[in-house]
Parts: structure tokens; sequence; C-alpha cells
């Protein structure tokens, strides 16, 4: 079973240019389709977080269960569901404006186990930044580590929401000791100030580097490096291409029984050259389509 803890949120992504133009709104926030892409391409997963009792909240459960992901560790709450904005850029990027104050997923509560059976939990985005529930997921990651559970982080940088940069960065590198797995972007690495060699002697095991459509940089701590190009697509956008890095990254290293941080410093040129084209792979076919809509195993292939 791989957890995944964070936020979920609904899109509301344009369907043409203009300020006013419609908006269509989808299920998201970075963990929510973190667990979703992880159900679709078949390993088993968990949902834990607070979701609103709305019918946005209906909806994002409605998504994981058509995902067959495991909601059991979701908690509800009356407050209203977080919304995002986007805007989308003429290379398919986006950006995102945020409505938060008083929604049911900043009032998560660190659960008093994980699930039975967890074999690694992954973090990121809103999540880690809006308290007071930033500071709950903060202790389910270091108590999931101390237990020797593996740990994925990906920052996933919301700049808007962080009010203070220097105790935010600060704040990051604290968690790195108990992560083992660090994936980022280019521009998210940038922002942080740091480099893959500093936040490896921190902590992680390895460290990953999207660069968009350059494709992927994972840096390991025995001082190795691996690369790969990204798939060639055509963008309609980039929502939730990170995200399904994620979970292609984890559905492989659970697939190898790779996920421990003695067995990713075994995996080496081929593990994780193959390894990364597959997430390279996935995200490809996310950005393919509209909105956070992460592929199927069919349509990515065998790992």
């Amino acid at each position: 079973m791989i957890v995944v803890a964070g936020e979920a949120l609904i899109d509301l992504v344009p369907q043409e240019a203009g300020a006013l133009a419609g908006l269509d709104p989808r299920r998201g926030g970075g963990p929510y389709n973190t667990a979703v892409a992880l159900g679709r391409l078949g390993s088993p997963a968990a949902f834990c977080s607070r979701v609103s009792s709305d019918a946005f909240g209906e909806a994002l459960l409605g998504g994981l269960r058509e995902a067959n992901v495991d909601v059991s560790s979701v908690q509800r709450g009356a407050e209203p569901t977080t919304l995002a904005v986007a805007s989308i850029g003429t290379d398919g990027s986006a950006r995102y404006s945020f409505y938060v104050e008083g929604t049911a997923d900043r009032l998560f509560s660190a659960p008093d186990q994980l699930p039975p059976g967890t074999r690694a939990v992954s973090f990121g985005t809103c999540s880690l930044v809006l308290e007071p529930g930033a500071s709950a997921y903060e202790e389910l990651m270091r108590v999931a580590s101390a237990q020797g559970v593996f740990t994925a982080l990906d920052p996933n940088i919301r700049s808007v929401l962080i009010s203070d940069a220097d105790a935010y960065r600060a704040r990051f590198k604290s968690w790195l000791p108990s992560v083992s797995l660090l994936k980022l972007s280019e521009e998210d690495a940038d922002w942080l100030g740091g480099t893959p060699r500093e936040w490896l002697a921190s902590g992680p095991a390895a460290v990953v580097i999207t660069r968009g459509g350059d494709g992927l940089t994972v840096f390991t701590r025995d001082g190795a490096e691996y690369a790969v190009p990204g798939e060639r697509v055509d963008v309609v956008d980039t929502i939730g291409a990170g995200d399904t890095v994620n979970a292609a990254l984890l559905h492989g290293l659970a697939a190898r029984d790779a996920l421990s941080t003695t067995a990713l410093a075994g995996l080496g040129a081929d593990g994780w050259g193959e390894l990364l084209r597959f997430a390279a792979r996935a995200a490809a076919i996310t950005c393919s389509r509209a909105g956070a809509e992460p592929p199927y195993a069919y349509e990515v292939g065998d790992f």
C-alpha cells in the first residue's frame, strides 16, 4: 500500500482565452492527483487527507473511488473545498491563484496510525504550507520516517501561498532527514536555492529533477547522475504532469520491490533509466489532455 497525504481541491480551468473565460471545474491538488495516478496505474493506494462534505468534496471522493484508491483514512469536514483558479500559458504551463481561507483540508489532523500494509507515504504541495494542517502533515512525515516507512516528497512550490520564503526554505531543509526520495521541478529547485548534492547530504537517497519537455534527471547519494529525455507530445496543458511523475516513480519502485533507501542505491543506470523513461512517458500522456487526467496502466505500457 502506498499512502498519499495532502490536499484535495478543485481546479477551475479556463476553456478559452480571457479572464472571464468559461471555467471548467476539475478534481485536483498535487497529492490528490498522485493518488489517482497511482490507482490508475494499478498500485494499491490510499489517500490521507481532510475533505469537505460539500458537493465538490463528494466529487473528489468519487474520483478516488473510481481509481480504486482507499479512502478510509480521509477525514471529513463541513468547511468548503479549496479552489484553485488556473491560467494556462501559450506553452501549456499552468499558474494558479487560490481560495483557501476556512477550507476543510487546512484542518487535517495527523492520524494515530497509517493503514495496514503501508510501504510508502508521499507528501507535498499546499498541504505543507497552510496551517494548521501543515504541521500535522509534517508530524506524519517524521513519524512515518522514524518507523522505517519509505517517504517521498514533492514540495511543488506555490509561492503565492508562501508569506515568508526564507522560513519555508528553512522548513524544507528540516524535512530532508525524514525523506527517502525527493522529487521536484527545475523551477522549484531554483526557487529553493539549493542543489541536489546539498539535499542528498541531508537525508534523501535520491533526488529527481523534472525539466518539463527536456526530461528527468536523478542524482543519487553515491555520486551518480542519470538522465532521460522527455517524451514528445502535443501539449494541451501541464496540469498534473509532475504529480503523474510522482506516481510513476512510486509505482515503478514498488514493482521492483525497491521502496527502501538500500534498494534505491542498488538500481544503477539500467534501473534508473527504465524508471525515469516510464515516468516521462506517463507525464507526457497527462500533458496531452486538459486538466489533471493521468494515464491508466494500459495507456502507458508495462514498466
